[in-house]
């Protein structure tokens, strides 16, 4: 299955922004989806995710209280709301995809078998 994230751009502190995850040509139902990102020079870390089954969600302490994900199956999309945004937040996001299984640790990078593109988010001070 191919993701496409998208929403990413340039945003002030304390700002919002909206990313969202395709995926084309499969419908997203059954998928766990995550989002993570990477700022330069660091690791890829865990953001955020929806498990499938239950639509359990699980974050990333930093980001406890400021985003929140959300899935639309009809629209085979999910999304990521990031609101007060840092300048810390500043990384390309990327979305993540796993199909049927019951992950238990959401944050897990390996649970995750299909990765989308990634999308430049800059939060500016």
């Amino acid at each position: 299955v191919q993701l496409q994230a998208s929403g990413g751009g340039l945003v002030q502190a304390g700002g919002s922004l909206r990313l969202s995850c395709a995926a084309s040509g499969r419908t997203f139902r059954s998928y766990t989806v995550g989002w993570f990102r990477q700022a330069p020079g660091k690791e890829r870390e865990f953001v955020a995710a929806i498990r499938w089954n239950d639509r359990a969600t699980s974050y990333a302490e930093s980001v406890k209280g400021r985003f929140t994900i959300s899935r639309d199956n009809l629209e085979n999309t999910v999304t990521l709301q990031m609101n007060s945004l840092k300048p810390e937040d500043t990384a390309v996001y990327y979305c993540s995809a796993s199909q049927g299984a019951i992950i238990s640790n959401m944050a897990n990078p390996t649970a995750y078998r299909y990765w989308g593109q990634g999308t430049l988010v800059t939060v500016s001070s």
